[in-house]
């Protein structure tokens, strides 16, 4: 499973050799992600000069997207927005990059090894079932996505979809002013690189060259688009299902041993209210998006409350945990209010009493989380069906990497 990373700019990380078996010539890689357990991996490749290799079998289902520059497979030539599917275990033809040409290069369910072969005549792996795919994406034209969050305004081109297992990868536009209010979680991991534009969201800005690889059930939101909009290349390992959460918080607390003030304790909310100040980090232009995304939402009969910045107005954590506690005392079926004390010598038998906090915890999770062999694992996507349980949201707010050109303040998280 790979780790969170988000929301990283590309130049942040250090090049390396390119691991491209069996090829002639000189790349080096930026390795975005990478799963240390099946070599599954996402990578920024520059060709330094020209390179190629011959016909041959990959050990993982792999995927090139060419940002810049020039490609050939098979002799057919490709430039800017070519993609070429090749799966794991089928006989591709031989490929070649021109000197200076920048790809996005990922590998999924396998690692580099490439398996040299005579032609497209080889054998196929037993169990490979696709056929390689050449696409020229500039040549595609941009579908309205069906169910885009909030408002309409995201459009896809659809470069590939796994027929077995859903995988799929895409590319995706928000145009200007494509706004979502609120937080979301899928059953799949997502993760992309900016191709194109400009967008806001909790995690920070992304622009030319932000990438993340977000496992499944972390959440995130409150998107606002900038000038010009922005694009990206998109992959998640199942359909990506939308569970949205609105009006949300987070408190956590705790006793300070040796830092802190005199007296130990240490408490903070994601509103602020504790710190004594609002979030900051959202513009006048995206607060007024944020809210048209309501009152959109609104004009379809859905509901939506005002948006309102971390922060400001009331404290959403401490009112979840007043009605909490006031569950509670009515649960137990015994007041506050007492005509003698507890040394009377009878008992109250109102038995265990447990606020409500929401819905059970079983039905928060996949029935067989805890028994798969994934069950280590909380971010590891599985297949969801509708009428399926619909499991929580992981909360992460602290990635394994989080390096951005913009802002990045938590917000929502």
């Amino acid at each position: 499973m790979r780790p969170h990373v988000e929301l990283i700019q590309e130049d942040d990380y250090i090049w390396h050799a390119a691991e491209l078996a069996g090829g002639e010539g000189r790349a080096s890689e930026r390795r975005l992600s990478v799963d240390e357990e099946d070599g599954s991996s996402s990578l920024r490749i520059d060709f330094h000069t020209g390179w190629g290799r011959g016909p041959g079998i990959h050990h993982a289902n792999t995927e090139y997207y060419v940002l810049e520059g020039a490609m050939t497979y098979g002799g057919r030539a490709i430039g800017a927005g070519g993609y070429v599917y090749a799966p794991k275990g089928v006989p591709a033809d031989a490929v070649t990059f021109a000197e200076g040409t920048r790809i996005l290069h990922y590998r999924e369910y396998g690692d580099a090894g490439f398996d040299p072969v005579d032609g497209l005549g080889a054998p196929r792996w037993k169990d490979a079932y696709e056929d390689v795919i050449v696409v020229d994406s500039e040549g595609m034209r941009w579908d309205a996505v069906p169910k885009a969050g909030p408002m309409p305004g995201l459009f896809i081109k659809y470069l590939h979809v796994d027929p077995v297992s859903g995988f799929y990868t895409r590319l995706v536009h928000a145009q200007e002013g494509w706004t979502d209010h609120r937080l979301a979680h899928h059953p799949c991991y997502e993760e992309a690189y900016t191709v194109q534009g400009h967008m806001e969201y909790n995690f920070g800005t992304l622009d030319l060259g932000t990438y993340f690889f977000r496992p499944a059930r972390v959440k995130h939101g409150h998107f606002t688009t900038q000038e010009g909009g922005a694009t990206w290349l998109l992959r998640s390992d199942g359909e990506l299902v939308n569970w949205y959460t609105r009006n949300e918080w987070v408190r956590w607390g705790g006793r300070a041993v040796n830092y802190g003030p005199g007296d130990g304790r240490m408490r903070w909310s994601m509103a602020s209210h504790d710190l004594g100040r609002g979030t900051d980090g959202r513009s006048g232009r995206d607060l007024k998006e944020l809210q048209e995304s309501v009152l959109y939402q609104r004009s379809l009969g859905e509901p939506g409350e005002d948006y309102a910045q971390h922060g400001h107005g009331p404290d959403k954590s401490v009112l979840a945990i007043a009605k909490a506690l006031d569950a509670a005392r009515l649960q137990a079926g015994h007041g506050e209010d007492h005509d003698h004390d507890h040394t009377d010598g009878h008992d109250h038998d109102t038995g265990t009493v447990e606020p409500d906090w929401g819905a059970p915890v079983e039905t928060l999770e996949h029935a067989d989380e805890r028994v798969d062999a994934q069950r280590h694992n909380w971010g590891a996507g599985r297949a969801w069906r509708e009428g399926d349980p619909v499991p929580a949201p992981i909360l992460s707010s602290r990635p394994v990497r989080s390096r951005t050109t913009g802002r990045w303040d938590g917000d929502g998280m």
